[in-house]
């Protein structure tokens, strides 16, 4: 893939019928953005989300009408809308949410084929609900250069559109090469049904009961309707319901919180409990983390999430995969005008669609992950790099064979998820291709990689994290167990004496990187190679709003660098540079699997000059070849048993008394 900087501003032609077709942006409205669709796809398992129409159904039809590819590229607008002048004469088509639209002051109905004059202004006022997101279509579509092979905006991560960012009034959009509309409008059977109590079709898995929430938890979140938070966007939909029961005390090496586990990839639509807090994973969200979801909305329900506003009303009704309607489908089939879920039930396997023995010692676990994919784990809930070995003999192997109708690949710590196309590689299919696949695997001990070690500056507690902290208090809450200090806090769950202990073990460590794209953009997911080096702590519940870029924290036994701002839950020891670099030209991300990351210590002045430059391109980050053995590493294990045995002895000591002095403050809720 190339990646292409976006372009310089395209000087304002003169109004003709002859000129190419261009838009200027005369008001850029509120939050609207350029999208294609499907979007970014290929690049999950770096933690580059696809992000694409949020209502894909809306966006689709109103390409559909116009003669134009069901993807080309048009503009979404997040509660109201755009003025747009056109230096030609050109169709339009506006979906979605209902909002006032007009063209050059007169009224237009939305839903039909409009013809806008040349020189003639398009506007689409506040949407006036119900809905969120209204859809603006152009013949010919948006053309302008794409980032990572798509023109869709993804504002967090500042590329795609024309600037990474929202419309900005003096803009120029380029079209493309029209013909006349297909139709004068979308047919009324086709419209999606819009309203404020929405049924979301959902299948179980990939974690369900009684494994992760007990038989009454999975009850109340099929039995209620949950509320739609006014803190929602493209990367999730927050919710307002009653908080679960849970069938864990804790998460063990993966946090304190019984929604905690390793990290694993996550599906766009699947209901992402952050400790008590559910949120509803939208296409802006991440790729990777480490919490429970019990439930996934099938991918052809997946539109209502663009149109869900604060204050909705949402059920969520399980169905069985194979009734799942068709995301090919924009008519009737779709089912989009049916204000309802016609049910008879779920699967009611608890989202486990096969489990098996791979040898004497390990088990691997394949769990529904929607409709359209499978999230294969491997082994106990427990932190063993030989089960991530696994992962990575089967995601090879599946690169190598190239399946029909396989769409993405994403390894987690334990995990693999394999996202299909399942008109044309059924997950029925699929199971079977998998279970071939394990007769043919080397055995985990065999495996060899190449292991960089790739030293980074870190400046230990960073200003910019104790700002997130100060945040968090102000906006969240001030009386979470991990404030005001992380580093206070991690050094209290481990037994540590001091906060220079901590220290010490951070920058004592070398990380060998799991994952990545844990928190977007390259993001590692990455642990100690040595266990005495493993610090353990909880994940933030509910999650933080605000994460400066490029922040290093530990959740459960893992450490991230977050490849952005936004949102999270690890608990802050300092800040780093960059691990994505958006000059680079075919590979952004900097960081590989099984890389290892050695630390050193920075001020946080330093640091800045060291970001600066960087995004300059004036850094050259040092890294030198290696590679890991597993065998050897269990080796090393079994020579320093003993003192790793200590180690954890003390650990578990100090993790079993914060636990305890959170059920005390009903941190845990009541015995």
């Amino acid at each position: 893939m190339t990646v292409v900087e976006a372009p310089a501003r395209v000087p304002e032609p003169e109004a003709t019928e002859d000129a190419v077709a261009r838009v200027e942006v005369v008001r850029p409205g509120m939050l609207v953005t350029v999208q294609d669709w499907p979007g970014r796809v290929g690049y999950w398992h770096i933690g580059v989300p696809p992000s694409g129409p949020m209502d894909d159904l809306s966006f689709r039809l109103g390409n559909r009408v116009l003669g134009n590819a069901e993807g080309a590229a048009g503009l979404e607008c997040t509660l109201g809308g755009p003025a747009l002048r056109f230096t030609t004469a050109t169709w339009v088509c506006v979906t979605g949410a209902p909002a006032t639209v007009t063209v050059d002051g007169a009224a237009v109905e939305q839903w039909r084929t409009v013809r806008v004059p040349a020189g003639g202004v398009l506007e689409i006022g506040a949407i006036h609900g119900p809905g969120m997101r209204t859809y603006v279509l152009f013949a010919g579509g948006i053309q302008l250069p794409g980032y990572l092979g798509s023109m869709a905006t993804f504002t967090l991560g500042r590329f795609g559109g024309s600037a990474g960012a929202a419309l900005r009034a003096g803009e120029i959009l380029p079209l493309g090469a029209a013909r006349e509309p297909l139709t004068t409008g979308v047919p009324a059977d086709d419209r999606p049904v819009l309203t404020e109590r929405w049924e979301l079709a959902v299948t179980e898995g990939p974690h369900g009961a009684p494994e992760f929430f007990t038989r009454a938890d999975f009850d109340t979140i099929i039995g209620t309707d949950y509320e739609v938070h006014f803190n929602s966007d493209r990367t999730g939909v927050r919710l307002i319901g009653p908080k679960p029961e849970w069938a864990r005390t804790d998460g063990g090496e993966a946090g304190l919180h019984p929604s905690n586990i390793h990290d694993t990839p996550y599906s766009v639509g699947a209901l992402d409990f952050t400790g008590d807090t559910p949120i509803l994973l939208g296409p802006d969200g991440p790729s990777l983390g480490g919490f429970v979801c019990p439930v996934t909305v099938v991918a052809a329900d997946r539109w209502k999430l663009g149109q869900l506003s604060p204050g909705d009303r949402v059920r969520f009704v399980p169905v069985r995969r194979e009734h799942a309607a068709s995301l090919r489908d924009l008519g009737p089939g779709r089912r989009a005008a049916w204000p309802s879920v016609l049910s008879p039930g779920g699967d009611g396997d608890d989202g486990v669609l096969r489990r098996a023995e791979v040898d004497d010692e390990t088990g691997v676990t394949y769990r529904r992950a929607g409709d359209d994919g499978v999230l294969v784990e491997y082994g106990a809930m427990t932190l063993d790099l030989g089960l991530r070995a696994r992962v990575h003999a089967l995601h090879q192997h599946l690169l190598a064979a190239n399946p029909r109708g396989m769409v993405e690949l994403t390894p987690g710590v334990r995990s693999l998820q394999i996202r299909v196309d399942p008109h044309m590689l059924p997950v029925p299919k699929l199971l079977e291709l998998l279970a071939e696949a394990e007769r043919e695997l080397p055995a985990a001990a065999e495996l060899v990689v190449p292991s960089r070690t790739v030293h980074l500056p870190l400046s230990w507690d960073d200003p910019s994290t104790r700002e997130a902290i100060t945040r968090y208090m102000h906006g969240v809450r001030a009386d979470a167990p991990w404030c005001p200090w992380n580093i206070e806090f991690i050094r209290r769950m481990n037994g540590l004496a001091t906060v220079q202990d901590v220290y010490d073990t951070v920058f004592g460590a070398q990380y060998l990187v799991l994952g990545l794209g844990d928190v977007y953009l390259g993001a590692p997911v990455a642990t100690p190679i040595d266990p005495r080096h493993r610090l353990v702590t909880t994940k933030y519940n509910p999650a933080r709003t605000w994460t400066p870029e490029n922040a290093v924290g530990i959740g459960g036994a893992y450490l991230c660098i977050y490849g952005m701002e936004g949102p999270g839950g690890y608990q802050f020891v300092g800040r780093t540079t960059q691990v994505w670099n958006h000059a680079a030209i075919e590979t952004p991300w900097l960081l590989r699997y099984f890389d290892r990351i050695s630390w050193y210590p920075v001020s946080a002045e330093e640091l800045l000059d060291m970001r600066a430059d960087f995004a300059a391109g004036k850094v050259e980050v040092r890294a030198e070849e290696g590679e890991f053995r597993l065998a050897d590493y269990r080796a090393f294990l079994d020579g320093n048993a003993a003192a790793i045995d200590l180690f954890r002895a003390v650990q578990a000591k100090a993790f079993a008394a914060e636990r305890d002095s959170w059920r005390i403050t009903g941190e845990l809720g009541a015995d």
